[in-house]
């Protein structure tokens, strides 16, 4: 099973430096392609000299995370695509076991490895940890991270388990269900592309798996810190998009209702931490969300489903009042 390992780069070439030795180390089971977003630094030149046996991809634009990913992927022929964040170190034999749970499974359409932090390497990384989840209003969480308690791994999920949502930091998919599901949405730019994606590969009756055996180190933030408003900005939009995307029927809009009123909550308690920015970035949000919903109601008629994408309906209401804080306390 032929496999494509994909880095989408855009002005990184310290990551480059920092992270790409380990990948090239340790994933000679796979062709590794840099797919360059138009970048402005000396990033491509940096790969021709250093590291002549990568394979670079040339984007004419920098469509963000979801874009640049179509772009790069298109003329590509592999089996299967493993669309890597340029901040992440891999580790010796990463790849042999979730290429064979792909070779085992022809239902497996998608999986991810354990995502551990790059700084604190005993801990789970906030993006994707052991295999991720959304409540009923679209709230993603992890095994191994609800909101921002991120929990130490002590092998507690070192096992294979269906998940809904791969993480975008290191997704595994097979190159026939990437498209025939209609590849990364342009429209999220960036951040819960992937959940998406996830949604409609399950709504086409494909499995997603979490596949312990496999971990790798993610730094995170590298692109957008989790204190930059414009990450803010992506992940109240998108999770919206998302939801008028891929919910059937009227109960639709008391979801959106239910969720607009959180996202106020979560506005003004930017405002009393002092985060005028975030504040801002949620009402920006809701504007760009508006703006997209006569276009995101059109691919509504193409891609809702009454498929059930959630365990429980409300994690604010376990996380905040309940206080159950990690993901065996009943998520």
């Amino acid at each position: 099973m032929k496999t494509a390992v994909v880095i989408l780069n855009w002005n990184g070439r310290k990551l480059l430096e920092e992270f790409l030795p380990s990948v090239v180390a340790y994933s000679t089971e796979a062709t590794i392609y840099v797919a360059d977003n138009a970048s402005t630094d000396d990033s491509v030149a940096y790969l021709t000299t250093q590291f002549p046996m990568v394979k670079i991809i040339q984007n004419e634009r920098n469509g963000g995370y979801a874009q640049g990913y179509n772009d790069a992927l298109q003329h590509l022929t592999e089996d299967i695509f493993v669309l890597l964040n340029s901040d992440v170190g891999v580790t010796p034999g990463w790849l042999p076991p979730v290429i064979a749970a792909f070779q085992e499974n022809p239902e497996l359409v998608a999986a991810q490895p354990k995502i551990l932090d790059y700084k604190n390497k005993e801990y789970f990384e906030y993006a994707g940890a052991a295999g991720g989840y959304i409540d009923k209003l679209g709230y993603p969480y992890c095994r191994g991270r609800i909101f921002y308690t991120l929990e130490k791994d002590e092998g507690q999920y070192n096992d294979t388990v269906n998940i809904f949502w791969a993480s975008g930091a290191c997704l595994f998919i097979r190159r026939t269900a990437f498209w025939e599901a209609g590849a990364l949405d342009a429209h999220f730019f960036a951040h819960q592309e992937e959940i998406d994606l996830c949604w409609r590969l399950h709504a086409k009756g494909g499995h997603i798996k979490y596949i312990g055996a496999s971990h790798v180190f993610h730094l995170g933030g590298a692109t957008l810190a989790v204190a930059n408003p414009k990450k803010t900005f992506y992940n109240f939009r998108n999770t919206l998009l998302a939801l008028v995307k891929n919910v059937k029927g009227a109960s639709l809009w008391w979801l959106l209702f239910q969720r607009m009123i959180l996202d106020g909550v979560a506005a003004f308690q930017f405002v009393f931490q002092g985060k005028i920015h975030h504040f801002v970035a949620v009402f920006k949000a809701h504007l760009s969300f508006y703006r997209l919903l006569p276009i995101f109601m059109k691919k509504r008629k193409i891609h809702a489903t009454n498929f059930k994408y959630y365990r429980i309906n409300n994690i604010v209401w376990r996380y905040f009042v309940q206080k159950k804080r990690t993901f065996s306390k009943g998520y």
